[in-house]
């Protein structure tokens, strides 16, 4: 039987633990194409490169597995994997393991989402992995078991059309894993402020500084889960459309004669 082609990215980095790790597991389910930004690209959302040429750098090449790292973001690598080095579509794409939670609306500014965002666009499975330990030492031996399962089901399954997963991991603690929840999207903010400073010239710059705030008493979010040990899967859409605000907009006049 033929192998899964499974494309694997992340946004930390090529060299970030989280991805070797995602590795190490996605080997062991089939052949492996990996490309990652040659740097981290945290927070770079859906972001694509066009004013600047990308370059392309392998790593390693041998059978059932092919490493290399990008100098764009996470859907650059995306896009270069599947149109440059693969040269169709693979069966599957992962992306992280993320140094740091992407529950709640952290999804919108994740390069690890956007990745497998870009896959769910043109209705190839993806799933994005997350651990909530923002350390680059962070400890992911508790995730594996899951990162199997979790992606043999949906090679298995499939998922519908444009659609993909996020999947958040609960950091590592004395206590085992309850289990696997599938829960929705939490409602959570960042409450930011910048930092004013001065450079050595004396000219102020700024730093972006925030608090994350949960502000949903709900039991089946994915915050929720992870706070009580728990995977959480959260089904994730293209399609932004809010169908529930349709029908009152348009009762609105646009006439302009209001």
């Amino acid at each position: 039987m033929t192998k899964p082609r499974i494309l694997i990215t992340n946004d930390d980095g090529i060299n970030a633990p989280g991805l070797r790790y995602l590795i190490r597991v996605m080997r062991e389910l089939g052949d492996t194409v990996v490309i990652a930004p040659d740097k981290p690209q945290s927070g770079m959302a859906h972001a694509v490169t066009i004013q600047t040429p990308l370059r392309i750098h392998e790593i390693a090449n041998e059978p059932g597995y092919m490493e290399f790292s990008c100098s764009g973001t996470p859907v650059d690598c995306v896009k270069l994997g599947q149109k440059v080095i693969m040269k169709c579509n693979p069966d599957l794409i992962v992306s992280g393991i993320n140094h740091g939670s992407n529950s709640s609306i952290n999804v919108l500014y994740s390069g690890t989402m956007a990745a497998v965002i870009e896959g769910a666009m043109e209705d190839i499975p993806a799933i994005g992995f997350s651990l909530d330990d923002y350390s680059y030492q962070a400890d992911f031996g508790h995730c594996g078991t899951y990162i199997a399962s979790v992606a043999s089901n949906v090679l298995v399954h499939g998922l519908p059309p444009g659609t993909c997963l996020n999947v958040n991991f609960p950091r590592r603690n004395r206590s085992e894993i309850k289990g696997v929840m599938v829960v929705r999207q939490a409602k959570a903010i960042w409450d930011e402020n910048f930092e004013e400073r001065k450079d050595p010239r004396k000219s102020n710059y700024y730093w972006l500084r925030g608090e994350f705030v949960d502000k949903d008493p709900g039991k089946d979010t994915d915050q929720w889960a992870i706070k009580n040990n728990y995977v959480s899967i959260v089904p994730v859409q293209i399609d932004l459309t809010a169908h529930h605000a349709i029908a009152a907009i348009r009762k609105w006049d646009f006439t302009g004669k209001s």
